[in-house]
């Protein structure tokens, strides 16, 4: 098993843009320093809790910063993009990477996005708009010839050669294109069931591991579509995790820090809007007022001593029946920083040797 990281970013409302672009380009440093396997950016336009709407800035920067760490963006919100116009920035940013990039997509499940790019995500736009996206930026790196493409969002040609040198000429640097990763949110996630389809990296994002469990079914269902056999070890889990010297000091940090003050007063009020509160219970008749920071650090949140968080990692793992990757999920301590790399530096040099064990025996179940 690897380790990660997976940040939206997370900054409180009154972090200045600038601020919060720092403190996660040290993040991104330390991961490096440390040898975490990857980094993934998020991007939002209209949530103040998620001030980040170009990820690939913070990645051109951190990868200038760092020597191993892969890093890519998760993801791109492919219906608010020119596919012709994010295909050319991609692959510049590949060869930026010298091979570092990954490259996350995801379809956008804010409403107020929607609203602000007119796009109509109850019906499902969003989703068929980024599958369209998604081929033409695959055509414009693997078909040579010229040819136009006629969408239902998009109309895209790549011209044949004008004026003797004129012609479209940026591919990846990575052969045929950076590993592409897509997110899945929801129960029985169709975007996952097109990671299986087309043999991309699947990634589960902070939800109940009784829900978490459904995402590989929907990689196999997609996988089965076009007779792919799906690899647990490319799947990736996302998980609030706090890792400190003791129980009581990981919960003190945890829940009565940033992480639980950004579950309060954002993500826990979001997801009930949503309706999607289901998606953090561990049974169905649990009521919705009892979903509280303390219930999901309890139940969903990989938070304790390293002995504890080493139990937690692999009771979650034999409960989804296995997975690739841990990403540590991304919170804003720039206040004390020394705890969050405490952490982190715990993960890895105290959690991860208790856990080496954990990937042999499931990697093509």
């Amino acid at each position: 098993m690897e380790i990660g990281y997976f940040t939206m970013p997370s900054h409180p409302p009154e972090c200045g843009l600038k601020e919060g672009h720092d403190w996660d380009l040290q993040v991104l440093r330390w991961l490096d320093e440390l040898g975490y396997q990857e980094a993934w950016i998020g991007e939002h336009h209209t949530a103040p809790w998620e001030p980040n709407p170009t990820p690939d800035l913070l990645i051109a920067q951190a990868l200038m910063q760092t020597k191993k760490l892969r890093i890519g963006p998760g993801g791109f919100l492919l219906p608010y993009h020119h596919p012709a116009e994010l295909a050319n920035r991609v692959a510049m940013l590949d060869h930026l990477s010298e091979g570092r990039l990954n490259f996350g997509v995801a379809a956008s499940g804010l409403p107020s996005d929607w609203a602000m790019f007119n796009v109509d995500g109850m019906s499902g736009q969003n989703r068929d708009m980024t599958r369209e996206a998604l081929e033409i930026i695959l055509k414009m790196w693997s078909d040579p010839a010229p040819w136009t493409y006629k969408g239902k969002f998009w109309t895209v040609t790549k011209p044949d050669t004008m004026f003797d040198f004129l012609k479209p000429h940026i591919k990846p640097l990575q052969a045929p294109h950076p590993p592409i990763g897509v997110a899945g949110l929801s129960k029985n996630s169709d975007t996952l069931k097109l990671a299986g389809e087309r043999g991309f990296i699947p990634m589960s994002l902070n939800l109940n591991p009784a829900y978490v469990g459904s995402h590989w079914d929907s990689v196999e269902i997609g996988a089965a579509k076009t007779g792919r056999k799906p690899n647990r070890a490319d799947w990736r889990l996302v998980r609030e995790v706090f890792v400190a010297d003791t129980d009581e000091e990981a919960w003190r940090l945890s829940t009565g820090d940033m992480m639980g003050r950004m579950m309060s007063e954002y993500f826990l009020p979001l997801l009930g809007h949503f309706g999607f509160k289901d998606y953090l219970k561990h049974a169905p008749d649990v009521p919705d007022s009892d979903v509280t920071v303390e219930y999901c650090a309890k139940r969903n949140w990989i938070v304790g001593s390293p002995a504890t968080v080493a139990e937690k990692i692999e009771k979650i793992y034999d409960e989804v029946g296995g997975f690739g990757v841990l990403c540590v999920f991304g919170f804003d301590y720039k206040h004390k920083p020394e705890a969050w790399h405490h952490s982190l530096s715990l993960l890895k040099n105290e959690v991860m040797p208790r856990v080496a064990h954990l990937g042999s025996a499931k990697k093509a179940a």
